[in-house]
């Protein structure tokens, strides 16, 4: 069964088309990819499907359900959460880990919620003790192991991650792209990634589309780049330009 499909997504900024007639199936359980250069559209999808760009026209339909832009249905947020690329920008300045967390549980009405809060904690690997602290008392890699344990607050099906990695030090990036796949596996959760990281994509996910100028150029399983079995000249320069393989894995 798919968990997310789009159909003839086009995707504007007042005047600027900038996703063209997108078509994507991601099944229940997968982790599907998109692949391209900054500005070739990937971002936007996914905003698109979390209601954060309004301007698109075509279909999007969520675990069974017809998004509509421009507005999400209550129960949104219980089957779809975003990751965004930077835990500097994602978390508020002012509210303690434990604020943050607690949010999405007072808005819809949980109980249990310190439970639920330590919980999660645990889950992304954070003890107790980061419970009362401030985003400027954490690293980079404890604030997106944060970020991600307020998108699973809601325990959602669907993760939309952008870039989650890219604004982290290197030494760090595995740690979490490690603890993404474990929770995937251990969640039953889909995952729709953006990235232009091809090693990241060969050890996150099964399938992958590569995007240029807003359109989808080629669909490909993972395991093409271990082979380089791409069809388009564009996708074929892609894999030419990441080293020719995507064996060198960030994590283990």
């Amino acid at each position: 069964m798919s968990a997310l499909q789009i159909e003839n997504l086009s995707v504007s900024y007042g005047r600027n088309t900038v996703v063209k007639n997108v078509n994507i199936d991601v099944k229940e359980g997968e982790s599907f990819a998109l692949v391209g250069e900054s500005g070739s559209g990937k971002s936007t999808i996914l905003k698109a499907i979390a209601g954060l760009a309004q301007e698109w026209t075509g279909r999007i339909n969520l675990l069974g359900t017809a998004l509509q832009p421009g507005r999400r249905l209550a129960g949104f947020a219980q089957q779809c959460q975003m990751v965004f690329q930077d835990p500097y920008g994602s978390l508020h300045p002012r509210k303690t880990v434990d604020t943050v967390l607690r949010e999405p549980l007072v808005i819809h009405g949980l109980p249990d919620r310190n439970e639920r809060v330590q919980d999660a904690l645990a889950m992304v690997g954070l003890d107790k003790r980061f419970q009362f602290r401030f985003p400027h008392q954490l690293s980079g890699g404890q604030r997106q192991r944060v970020a991600i344990a307020r998108a699973l607050m809601l325990e959602p099906k669907v993760m939309l991650l952008d870039e989650p990695t890219s604004a982290l030090d290197v030494s760090v990036q595995a740690e979490i792209l490690n603890l993404l796949k474990r929770l995937r596996q251990e969640q039953g959760l889909t995952y729709l990634m953006v990235t232009h990281n091809l090693p990241v994509v060969s050890f996150m996910c099964d399938r992958m589309a590569i995007m240029k100028n807003g359109e989808i150029v080629e669909t490909a399983p993972a395991n093409a780049l271990h082979s380089g079995a791409f069809h388009d000249p564009y996708a074929q320069h892609l894999y030419a330009a990441s080293g020719g393989t995507g064996n060198n894995s960030q994590a283990s």
